[in-house]
């Protein structure tokens, strides 16, 4: 095949790619592998659009061979470093990052990009300096005005307020501006909302998702969903898998382990597509469903025996949605299970971890008024966070 003729179907490709036409660009990636198997650009589009895809590791494949092609292109480096930090792989990811940077110091998207690799990585101090210099090359646009407000933010830097104002002053997509005043409302500079904006929750599981149980059984001590189990075996469930099972908030499946025993039929629910293709792989449940919980719980009504809700409602401010929607889809008879952060002095706040913290007191009324019997309570240490103790209580409730 001609040059030209390869250089027209990476044209071709590109314009498709743009109009969000993936199946479309794909085809014509491949086309052009078919007759030069080592063309690095082609490698590269085709490897971002696995990466839109949400296929990581065929992704990882297709952008490692076309650096390996053209080590020195800043392109291939960038997307090759911003695939590997989507895959949990942020040493490597911040390596290839900065060597995109040595050669074109001026990329705001990757400048960005490191930015919130060396945040995810707890070097919020450091990631400051990329950050500052993509919203100063590109000071229109929303995104790394969001991550910066995010870095400062960790750093406990005054500025984050600053920063997220800056989102709101521009033409910033909706979700985006929901995320601003969301960091806003965690710094105390607006009232909290109801509950955590959707996409700040996907968007925070699907890049927390390939490292999500190691950082959690490892450097967090987390244990909810064992504290659970065995809660509800010390109240006289059964887990002798006789229960049609719901695990809200359902992750990477770390909850499904420790509720499997009790089921004989288990369904998933998650916000993060990420996070469920990880759970898919335990192959622990019979359905995983992506949807809102608030949204998604009206229309199953009677559906489960066991509806289990491990570190999820702490995304939720106001509870009533959430209680009313568990009762419904509890059969008669039914068991809520799950854990609230523990505070006081008003039914809800927003903690500076942007997760709500719960008056005990107030979610057993709230409880309660949805039809929900408490039937046990118990105060623990749901894990730790930056080294000190996160304090939670756990209930577990029966639908009259």
């Amino acid at each position: 095949m001609a040059q030209a003729s390869v250089d027209e179907l990476l044209r071709e490709g590109t314009a498709r790619h743009a109009q969000g036409d993936l199946d479309g660009a794909a085809r014509l990636y491949r086309k052009v592998l078919s007759q030069q198997p080592r063309n690095g650009n082609a490698l590269n589009l085709l490897g971002i659009v696995a990466r839109q895809r949400g296929d990581t590791a065929r992704a990882l494949e297709l952008s490692r061979r076309a650096v390996a092609e053209r080590p020195d292109s800043p392109i291939f480096l960038a997307n090759h470093g911003a695939t590997l930090a989507e895959a949990g792989r942020i040493g490597e990811a911040v390596a290839a990052l900065r060597a995109a940077l040595a050669r074109r110091p001026d990329d705001a998207v990757t400048l960005r990009n490191l930015g919130q690799a060396l945040t995810a990585a707890g070097d919020a101090v450091g990631a400051l300096a990329p950050l500052r210099r993509a919203v100063t090359i590109a000071p229109d646009a929303p995104e790394p005005w969001l991550a910066l407000a995010h870095a400062l933010r960790e750093a406990k830097d005054p500025g984050a307020a600053e920063a997220a104002r800056r989102v709101l002053a521009l033409p910033a997509p909706a979700p985006l501006l929901a995320q601003a005043r969301f960091l806003l409302a965690g710094l105390g500079e607006e009232a909290p909302p109801d509950r955590a904006p959707a996409s700040y929750v996907k968007d925070l599981f699907d890049q927390y998702a390939p490292r999500f149980d190691a950082e959690l059984e490892g450097r967090l001590g987390y244990r909810t969903p064992a504290l659970l189990a065995q809660m509800l075996r010390d109240a006289g469930v059964a887990a002798d898998g006789s229960r049609r099972v719901l695990d809200l908030g359902c992750g990477t499946g770390l909850s499904g382990v420790a509720l499997q025993p009790f089921a004989k039929r288990m369904t998933g629910l998650d916000l993060s597509p990420r996070m469920l293709a990880e759970a898919g792989r335990r192959k622990l449940y019979d359905a995983l469903e992506e949807a809102d919980l608030v949204e998604w719980l009206p229309r199953q009504r009677d559906r489960f025996d066991l509806v289990a809700a491990a570190d999820v409602l702490n995304y939720l401010g106001d509870l009533a949605p959430a209680f009313q929607g568990i009762a419904g889809a509890l059969a008669p008879g039914g068991i809520a299970a799950f854990s609230i952060e523990a505070g006081e002095d008003s039914p809800f706040a927003l903690g500076a971890g942007l997760r709500y913290r719960h008056d005990p007191a107030h979610v057993a009324r709230l409880a309660a008024a949805a039809g929900l019997l408490e039937i046990a309570r118990q105060e623990t240490v749901l894990r730790e966070e930056k080294g000190a103790p996160v304090r939670g209580v756990l209930f577990l409730l029966r639908r009259e």
